[in-house]
């Protein structure tokens, strides 16, 4: 499977990417772009056996498009396109695993940045949102004018209990 494919013509339903790629010495963009497209879909490091199972062809990024970063040197745009089918139905969980999740620590990279993304509608249709609507959500956090968040304050971070607590306030 090649996944550089610059005559690739994105659909209206692929969710679209752009990384910021610093490739290591030595690495084309062009390789370097192919592996973040391979890494965060259907690509491995070692063959395995269900490979012959299905068509990856389907499933598989496309890096369609590389850029040099004007003013940076070695810094390259890599435009990566996934199919729908890559991913699970309503799980914004599942998308940023496959698409930010192991690729970061790519031995062909010297480093990685997610830049933009685009979730076509097809997809965004699929997520339920909040049971309520966001003005009863709003309403019970008695939050307004601006964005709801989340995060996750992992406790092994060495807080303590009282500086836990103030950082789950901050959250709120």
């Amino acid at each position: 499977l090649t996944y550089y494919t610059p005559e690739y013509e994105t659909k209206d339903t692929d969710i679209l990417a752009a990384f910021r790629v610093t490739p290591q010495p030595g690495v084309p963009p062009e390789e370097a772009g192919a592996a973040v497209a391979a890494e965060s879909s259907t690509g491995t490091w070692t063959t395995v056996w269900t490979d012959g199972l299905t068509s990856l062809d389907r499933y598989k990024g496309r890096c369609y498009g590389i850029e040099p970063v004007p003013g940076e040197e070695n810094q390259y745009i890599a435009y990566v396109a996934y199919p729908l089918d890559l991913f699970e139905e309503g799980s914004v969980t599942n998308m940023f695993t496959s698409i930010v999740g192991n690729v970061f620590g790519f031995k062909a990279l010297r480093a990685l940045r997610l830049e933009d993304l685009r979730i076509p509608t097809a997809y965004v249709k699929t997520f339920q949102g909040p049971p309520h609507g966001i003005q009863v959500e709003r309403d019970k956090l008695n939050k307004y004018g601006r964005p709801l968040l989340g995060c996750t304050i992992k406790p092994k971070l060495g807080l303590s209990a009282k500086n836990y607590g103030r950082a789950v306030y901050e959250c709120l």
